[in-house]
């Protein structure tokens, strides 16, 4: 059976929602930018209808507030909201370890994943931050997917959103990552050798590192929210 067809009116609420989520994770709307509704379809360029309703669902995401007559407000992740984010993404993503080395996984299978920390390694070189972060985020999401579960990736994913936004902010705050491609290779080896509870140290102690990295930022430049 064939799925039904979106109408256009929902596919443009799509876009709008997607345009207008992209810019405030990247920071090109930045926590605290305000903006009419107008203002937002003008540079959208479409019409103020599905800009609406896009807004409400990036309100109930908690990334933006409607106001009424005044347009949106891009909303501030906390110190204490990335922690709590990154427990459980830590957590999360431990379950994720365990599940894959449970499977032992061979060199095909992770090769995603030993190419993204390549390409990680290859962006630092060239001082592309940006590349970097992206290398990294494909890193993460494939251990993810290769776990095998729907439920977990899709909680993840949730949270991940909240998380990639601060560490963009960040991502030339911080020291240069230089830990990152020798601890994810650390994590390949663990999955590689079958070790469920050696992989998830490994995860658990990378993750914990860039929390406490992150925190400190905040700390450091009196960020009592971004």
């Amino acid at each position: 059976m064939n799925a039904p067809k979106r109408s256009a009116s929902t596919s443009l609420v799509d876009e709008a929602y997607e345009q207008i989520r992209r810019r405030i994770l990247d920071n090109l709307w930045p926590p605290g930018h305000r903006a009419l509704e107008q203002e937002v379809a003008l540079a959208l360029g479409m019409s103020r209808t599905p800009v609406r309703e896009a807004l409400m669902r990036l309100q109930n995401e908690g990334l933006v507030e409607v106001i009424p007559r005044h347009g949106m407000r891009v909303l501030p992740v906390s110190p204490t909201d990335m922690r709590e984010i990154y427990q459980i993404l830590t957590a999360l993503e431990c379950m994720a370890a365990e599940l894959l080395a449970q499977r032992l996984p061979g060199d095909r299978e992770l090769k995603p994943l030993v190419d993204a920390t390549k390409a990680m390694d290859k962006a630092l070189k060239a001082e592309d931050l940006d590349a970097w972060a992206a290398a990294d985020e494909r890193f993460h999401a494939h251990l993810v997917e290769l776990a095998g579960n729907r439920q977990l990736q899709a909680t993840v994913l949730n949270y991940w959103d909240r998380a990639h936004r601060a560490r963009m902010f960040t991502l030339r705050l911080r020291p240069k990552p230089v830990n990152s491609t020798k601890e994810h290779m650390q994590m390949v080896e663990r999955l590689l050798a079958g070790d469920a509870a050696g992989a998830a140290a490994v995860t658990r102690a990378h993750r914990e590192r860039a929390n406490r990295e992150l925190v400190a930022i905040f700390e450091h430049f009196r960020l009592a929210q971004m």
